[in-house]
């Protein structure tokens, strides 16, 4: 794999573990153990069935959790950290070989972009939970589950075009984030004080 590869399937997994760390793990690890793609040799440990295991078992979980309002939030704010340290741990997998300062930093973009798409999912997620009505987190679980998992999978397949979708994806994450931020901003802020008579 060229380093430009490494880069597209550096980003594509960090950017798809950001919403869904398990999904991202369990597909990376199912590809790796039957041997679909041929992979980085910093993430054999993927392959291994009891990581494979654990990591679905955790899908399992996070897919109903998801689901639910405000509970997803909770699950959110648990993975605020564990999210973007898979993808962390992911970016030093891919860079397995290359030097350590190349592994730090790859470690550090990965889960930058990782932190960028929880970050959108979360700010998303919490203005879902101000409708009254359940079937929009259900929507909307259902679609980052589907672009974490066909992310990961462009990602593994097709890294060069999968690093310019996660540029537009960050682009598009970055401005969702900015756009609920004003909205919770507004919401919660409190009332301007009347003018003096």
């Amino acid at each position: 794999m060229t380093t430009a590869e490494s880069i597209g399937l550096a980003l594509g997994t960090s950017f798809a573990a950001g919403l869904n760390a398990y999904a991202t793990v369990a597909l990376l690890g199912a590809a790796q153990h039957f041997g679909f793609v041929a992979l980085p040799s910093g993430l054999d440990i993927l392959g291994h069935p009891a990581v494979i295991l654990a990591a679905g078992v955790l899908f399992f979980i996070e897919f109903f959790a998801d689901k639910i309002p405000y509970v997803d939030s909770v699950w959110d704010a648990i993975h605020t950290l564990v999210r973007p340290a898979a993808a962390a741990g992911l970016g030093w997998g891919i860079f397995s070989g290359q030097p350590d300062a190349a592994q730090a930093v790859a470690a550090l973009v990965a889960g930058s972009v990782a932190l960028t798409s929880h970050g959108a999912k979360a700010t998303t997620r919490a203005a879902a939970n101000t409708s009254p009505e359940p079937f929009s987190n259900v929507l909307l679980s259902v679609i980052e589950d589907v672009i974490a998992v066909g992310l990961t999978t462009l990602a593994m397949t097709h890294p060069m075009l999968t690093a310019l979708v996660v540029v537009v994806l960050l682009g598009l994450a970055v401005l969702v984030i900015r756009g609920f931020v004003r909205f919770f901003r507004r919401t919660l802020g409190s009332p301007p004080a009347s003018a003096s008579p």
